[in-house]
């Protein structure tokens, strides 16, 4: 199954230990330098469809500042996701190397040839 940057990232926020919502945001914000902003919509429709999925689960609740807030924690499925996308980017990525060094190759100029 191929996913998402966002549903990679949003994994990958949880995979070290659980978090509510605004640390998933405030988690991949870092993990991205700033290039990826998840806004609290976009956010929790998808942690709502990762749990449908069974890749991430409500871990628990705590209540701070008065405002509930619902804890996430990765499952062993989304490990697995996170593992599987990793592999398949990886490979896309040596794929896409071997071809620039092709094209390198091809496009180098050879020795007694001006270019």
């Amino acid at each position: 199954m191929e996913i998402s940057e966002q549903t990679l990232l949003i994994l990958s926020a949880l995979a070290d230990q659980p978090r509510h919502g605004y640390a998933v945001v405030t988690e991949v914000d870092e993990m991205t330098d700033g290039r990826i902003r998840l806004r609290a919509g976009t956010l929790y429709g998808a942690l709502d469809r990762l749990v449908t999925q069974g890749l991430i689960a409500p871990d628990h609740d705590e209540v701070e500042k008065g405002r509930l807030r619902r804890f996430y924690r990765l499952t062993d499925a989304g490990a697995d996701a996170i593992r599987a996308e990793s592999l398949r980017m990886a490979t896309a990525v040596r794929l896409a190397e071997e071809r620039l060094n092709k094209r390198a190759a091809r496009t180098a100029p050879r020795l007694g040839t001006s270019g």
